[in-house]
């Protein structure tokens, strides 16, 4: 078992690479942007992508899930028309959806509440959603292939090149919010091109029908599915538009960026994972083995939590010059959601960690009940709190949508694919999250939180992992023989 976790930590770092590396440049452009446009037009950037993450779920429709799992059940021989059914899929529609939105850009601007400055900016998404598009099933044939370091080496391409145009455009050519859209346009047109390679010889002239109507009964069910869980994520960016205005949107959208700490580590570990429980699903002790997995993820998944939590906000107004901090003053007050938004990105964590008995039984008709109820919950508490407590009431609805969603998935994978977890453990550690998120909002709120107070429940929350007995030394020991030693 020992080898399996450590082929799954190995992946999972080699994924990593680009999947940090692109994060944290783009929490560095996030302070970047704050320097350059107003909290609007953060506003309707965050606004705009909200709609791009919509549309790409409906552009892939699933696709990219049924391709991994046919393609991982298939003979090496198969393997090529597998990829080449759902690609030439994909593609076709893909030009029917970019020629269909380009006809009916104009009430897509009114959809999306655009200001008539940036309605241009309508064009640009389009050819993003288009070239992203086709480089989906590429990205998940590296995945399954395990050809982790060329997976990383396109994606941190992709990163570089379009961290080097947003500098370009934006302080030399000062093209203001549409050097962000430029940019990911020509980065995702690179990459799509540095992907051919990996296309074309795979690519056959007619798409196999009985194939394309399994994969599309596997996938399809995603669509719903992944329309309600992007729904958690963004959906809370035009409510908080259409209840509030375009500044307190910005607001939130630079603090919801800053929770991106906690998504990359999930997202990394995502990219992973999926191959991993689908290639060890017969093991005999696969049940045990995903039960590690689980507590293991949680553990470091937390103490993440805990030290970002406190030290966020400290680490974005530091003043690197006179009256310039890292995040611009007007931006700093939306960092009050970011623990709440931290925390939320955990539990999406443990959901993901609870898909391995949903896919190995395949039950993934499950998903659209548990993602629509994640939404219409989300939904919901948006309407419900924002009126009330503005962003945090936002920040609190996709807390409360991850919280339910992972209970209802728990609920469904233990009953076709039971697996015993480490209870104890689990709850101890979340409770300290919860506890020590009480504290730092108590602190924050009742008396303004010094650096001390964060020093004093950062140590609190270590030592409390040993006396609760959530972490022994020989747990140390063991988990550090996980990672390849250094040669």
């Amino acid at each position: 078992m020992r080898d399996k976790i450590r082929e799954l930590t190995k992946d999972t770092a080699i994924y990593g690479v680009s999947t940090i590396v692109g994060r944290f440049l783009g929490f560095l452009l996030v302070p970047f942007y704050t320097h350059f446009i107003s909290t609007a037009a953060m506003g309707v950037y965050g606004n705009i992508y909200a709609y791009i993450a919509f549309l790409n779920i409906i552009y892939i429709y699933g696709m990219d899930a049924a391709f991994m799992k046919y393609s991982s059940l298939a003979a090496p021989e198969e393997r090529e028309r597998t990829f080449s059914s759902a690609y030439l899929a994909v593609f076709l529609s893909t030009l029917l959806l970019t020629f269909l939105l380009f006809l009916l850009r104009s009430p897509f601007n009114a959809l999306m509440e655009v200001p008539a400055r940036y309605g241009h900016l309508v064009l640009y998404v389009i050819l993003i959603l288009l070239f992203d598009t086709l480089a989906l099933i590429p990205f998940a044939n590296l995945r399954l292939e395990r050809r982790a370091m060329k997976f990383a080496a396109v994606k941190l391409g992709n990163i570089l090149l379009n961290l080097a145009l947003n500098l370009l455009f934006f302080i030399k050519f000062r093209m203001g919010i549409e050097s962000i859209f430029a940019a990911n346009l020509i980065a995702s047109a690179a990459t799509f091109l540095v992907l051919l390679p990996e296309i074309l010889p795979r690519v056959r002239r007619r798409i196999q029908g009985d194939l394309l109507r399994r994969m599309l009964a596997f996938g399809l069910p995603y669509l719903p599915a992944s329309l309600a869980s992007i729904m958690i994520q963004v959906i809370d960016r035009p409510i908080v538009l259409h209840l509030t205005d375009l500044d307190t949107l910005g607001l939130y959208q630079t603090g919801h960026k800053l929770g991106i700490f906690m998504m990359l580590v999930v997202s990394m570990f995502q990219y992973a994972w999926q191959p991993f429980f689908l290639n060890n699903a017969r093991e005999k002790n696969a049940r045990e083995m995903f039960a590690r997995v689980m507590t293991l993820f949680v553990l470091a998944a937390s103490l993440l939590w805990a030290v970002v939590s406190l030290f966020i906000d400290i680490f974005a107004g530091w003043e690197f010059a006179a009256g310039r901090s890292l995040i611009a003053g007007p931006f700093l007050p939306g960092l009050v959601v970011v623990p709440v938004i931290l925390l939320a990105y955990l539990f999406n964590g443990i959901y993901v960690n609870l898909w391995a008995g949903i896919y190995i039984e395949e039950k993934t008709k499950y998903f659209p009940l548990i993602t629509g109820a994640g939404a219409l919950v989300n939904v919901a508490v948006n309407w419900l709190l924002i009126p009330h407590l503005g962003i945090m009431g936002a920040a609190l609805a996709v807390l409360a949508s991850y919280l339910l969603m992972a209970a209802l998935l728990f609920h469904f994978a233990q009953k076709f694919y039971p697996i015993r977890y480490e209870y104890g453990k689990l709850a101890r550690v979340l409770a300290l999250v919860v506890a020590t998120a009480l504290a730092y909002y108590f602190l924050y709120f009742r008396f303004g939180i010094a650096l001390w107070h964060r020093f004093a429940l950062l140590t609190g929350f270590i030592t409390a992992l040993f006396a609760l007995r959530i972490v022994k030394k020989e747990d140390l020991r063991k988990l550090r023989a996980l990672f390849p030693a250094r040669k």
